[in-house]
């Protein structure tokens, strides 16, 4: 899949699929799905299965189709289901906001319903606040 590089990378932002729980999907769904749109392809940059793995999407470098407004300056990642997230995607979803922030150490953790314009709760939990509890550790 071939997609412009971005001009920054302010933002790491956090989605969810808005699957069913028990409906453990990846990459390849969400890539199909999102060809249907008329997409390139997946629009994250990481996907995180039920069982906390992470699958790739687009080249980290390059834009994402995750955040009208603001594919140009973040990096998504998805995760499968909607508001119910197993211990194990949490662990992931830390360890891989912590390796993106080793290559974009400037960047803000959000959630998807945190920017302007967006109508839903996506991903589920406040993400922000979530991240700063586990720098806490």
């Amino acid at each position: 899949m071939s997609t412009k590089k971005r001009d920054a990378t302010d933002f790491i932002v956090v989605h969810c699929t808005a699957t069913p729980a028990d409906m453990d999907i990846g990459v390849e769904e969400i890539d199909r799905w999102h060809k249907e749109r008329g997409w390139l392809g997946c629009g994250y940059h990481k996907v995180i299965r039920r069982d906390g793995t992470v699958e790739n999407g687009r080249d980290i470098d390059t834009m994402g189709a995750h955040v009208r407004g603001f594919n140009s300056n973040s990096v998504g990642i998805a995760l499968v289901g909607t508001d119910k997230f197993t211990s194990d995607q949490f662990s992931s979803l830390n360890k891989t906001i912590e390796d993106i922030l080793d290559l974009y150490p400037e960047s803000k953790i959000l959630g998807h319903r945190d920017f302007p314009g967006v109508k839903k709760e996506c991903p589920g939990f406040d993400v922000e606040k979530w991240w700063y509890k586990q720098q806490e550790g």
